[in-house]
């Protein structure tokens, strides 16, 4: 009578296998920008949503064409392209030139991740990377900015001018945003507009009350450390608010200051990507103090009225050495 042989399987650990993936994790944060999108569009029209579309291809045809970390049509199906190509039109202004889009999306993707070795091993954002590189090539059109019309079928600004060519502004409505009439003419913009957004901005500023829904939605869905929102929407409360108490008519006031300019876009869903921030948990505390005192800082005494780009690229660039100073001591250590 034969006995059956039992199989002994051997592996080494993790034995606990989570059922997340990257692609998954990245469609759900996909699908969590929607609103925003549509909320872009409904407030700038036709201008937004073609910023978005050039951002979009500028990154995807970059992903597709310079990846040679894995196949081609397999990177563009993880959606990390496709994240990074909505947050870089999310910081961009309603009426910014489509070939600047379309270049911002390539120097994101191409130097913000290509160039690192891919997924998963570049130092900073891609986004806020390709976002820089576009503040610091053409400042004019970056800070020009458009007001809410509701005219949902028709381009804004410069969108249709000729790459290296000056356009005509076909946008005779201009606004300066929140944070601009704050910093230079000390007005105040009502917390009801800045929650729903009918204020000039970025298309990422449109509503705040969007993005705080997205963020409780992808918190509770453990996607990002609520660690980091947190740390730094207290830092910035606690410490904008002890110079709005010295001098409210020149100050802002924290719940201005959380609620106007990119604040909740960046905290939300760049300061928390998973690549470019601390590992531990001491070390997420470091990194959202960080990014919210710069923000005070830059927006209070920096020559620019924002400064959540700088303050999240500066603390990219500290992850690694936060990492190695609050590295979690193995059980037993002594």
């Amino acid at each position: 009578m034969k006995h059956k042989e039992k199989i002994i399987t051997v592996s080494t650990s993790p034995f606990l296998h989570s059922t997340d993936s990257t692609p998954r994790i990245m469609w759900e944060v996909v699908l969590s920008l929607i609103p925003m999108v549509l909320a872009a569009y409904y407030f700038f029209g036709l201008g937004a949503l073609s910023v978005l579309i050039a951002s979009l291809a500028g990154c995807l045809v970059t992903e597709y064409a310079f990846s040679i970390s894995q196949p081609r049509w397999t990177s563009l199906k993880d959606g990390s392209a496709v994240i990074t190509g909505l947050l870089l039109a999310l910081c961009l202004p309603p009426g910014f030139p489509l070939w600047m889009a379309f270049l911002g999306g390539v120097v994101a993707i191409g130097v913000g991740k290509l160039i690192w070795g891919g997924l998963g091993q570049n130092v900073f954002n891609p986004a806020l990377l390709g976002r820089a590189f576009l503040q610091a090539s053409f400042p004019t059109a970056i800070t020009t900015w458009s007001a809410p019309n509701g005219q949902h079928f028709s381009f804004r600004g410069t969108n249709l001018a000729m790459p290296f060519f000056q356009g005509e502004n076909i946008d005779a409505v201009s606004t300066a945003t929140p944070l601009a009439q704050m910093k230079f003419e000390h007005t105040s913009t009502p917390i009801i507009d800045l929650l729903l957004g009918s204020t000039g901005g970025s298309l990422g500023e449109t509503s705040a009350l969007l993005f705080l829904l997205a963020g409780i939605y992808l918190i509770w869905r453990k996607i990002i450390n609520w660690r980091i929102p947190l740390s730094i929407l207290l830092t910035v409360a606690v410490f904008s608010g002890m110079f709005f108490l010295i001098n409210p008519e020149q100050y802002p006031s924290p719940l201005f200051m959380i609620f106007s300019g990119g604040l909740l876009l960046g905290t939300i869903y760049m300061a928390t990507d998973l690549v470019t921030s601390p590992v531990t948990p001491k070390g997420l505390w470091i990194y959202g103090l960080g990014i919210g005192f710069f923000v005070v800082l830059i927006r209070i005494w920096g020559g620019l009225p924002e400064g959540v780009m700088y303050a999240i690229l500066l603390m990219n660039a500290a992850t690694p050495l936060i990492n190695r100073f609050t590295k979690i001591k193995p059980y037993g250590y002594k």
